[in-house]
């Protein structure tokens, strides 16, 4: 595992097999670049400038449709960040387990760290469920301050959910209440102090979003090619920000050959 100074001067790091391997050249996202989550940007921003300037802040849930920003949204954090002394440590779900090792090199550092786990989810009872909530909210070993968590999900409550569920609920003096199993569903989620949802977006949204990319890309947003929009969303049955993208490139490229 590195622990020496040269080992950690990248902008960003991947957990792999049992060390951190620096990524030297990031996926680089730009803030103005989403549109239709304003908001959520907003929030987001202010938790992480609270972050790097070494004041208390919340652990982040990202969760909604896919393709709406919720990934984007966390690597746009990167460059807006970095100066101000931000890195980015992508971990995979399974590699939960392994928390205490990944943190353990970063806790002495002057950088502030970001553990990014993308499209989360963990099935009751998995290992990674004990490892995350500890982390999360510290165990006998005080968690460093200088390191905070960010996942995007799909689901709201981290973890599958069944019918059979709700026969666990039940009326206690005229409330209801979860059972078991959804209560430990709930109690994991509530430990993210920030929870931003990201609902689908409408289709002057994914419109807007069409034109500012094929603007990128120097290519006019005509009529027709706004029809080709819509068609290409319908085809997909999505109208998401991965979608827009999508098209752009795909009609960009075939203007420019002429087709």
């Amino acid at each position: 595992m590195p622990t020496t100074d040269h080992a950690l001067d990248a902008p960003a790091y991947r957990w792999r097999e049992g060390r951190l391997e620096p990524i030297q050249v990031a996926h680089r996202v730009l803030l103005e670049d989403l549109l239709g989550i304003e908001r959520q940007k907003a929030i987001l921003l202010r938790n992480i400038r609270q972050f790097v300037a070494g004041h208390p802040a919340n652990h982040a849930l990202l969760t909604g449709a896919r393709g709406t920003g919720k990934s984007s949204l966390v690597k746009a954090l990167l460059p807006a960040f970095h100066e101000q002394g931000l890195r980015l440590v992508a971990v995979a779900p399974p590699d939960l387990v392994a928390l205490p090792d990944i943190v353990a090199p970063l806790r002495a550092r002057a950088e502030r760290f970001l553990l990014y786990v993308d499209d989360f989810s963990v099935a009751p009872g998995d290992r990674a469920l004990m490892a995350l909530k500890t982390t999360l909210d510290g165990g006998i070993e005080e968690p460093p301050d200088n390191v905070l968590i960010i996942a995007t999900s799909n689901r709201r409550h981290l973890m599958p959910e069944y019918q059979s569920e709700n026969a666990e609920y039940r009326w206690v003096e005229g409330e209801i209440h979860p059972g078991e199993t959804a209560e430990e569903k709930i109690s994991l989620s509530e430990r993210f102090g920030i929870w931003l949802s990201f609902p689908p977006f409408s289709q002057e949204q994914f419109l807007t979003m069409v034109e500012r990319h094929l603007l990128r890309l120097q290519c006019a947003f005509t009529e027709e090619a706004r029809a080709e929009a819509l068609r290409w969303a319908l085809q997909r049955a999505s109208r998401s920000g991965r979608v827009a993208a999508q098209f752009a490139r795909d009609w960009a490229g075939r203007q420019a050959l002429g087709d």
